[in-house]
């Protein structure tokens, strides 16, 4: 299990049986990048991930 792991059971565990928008997770991914300057490589990275996922629909 890599240290990360712990974060995301943490979320899925508290937060993973509501549904939120892409544009709430932009926002939240702004703020978090604002307050931790030191993390905005690793969140631009996760979020062009995200955006360039490819749409089950299109499988």
């Amino acid at each position: 299990m890599y240290y990360t792991d712990r974060g995301i059971e943490e979320l899925e565990e508290r937060r993973g049986g509501e549904e939120v928008s892409l544009a709430w997770l932009a926002e939240q991914l702004r703020v978090f990048t604002d307050l931790n300057p030191e993390f905005e490589t690793p969140v631009d990275r996760l979020a062009t991930w995200l955006a360039r996922l490819e749409d089950e629909d299109d499988e």
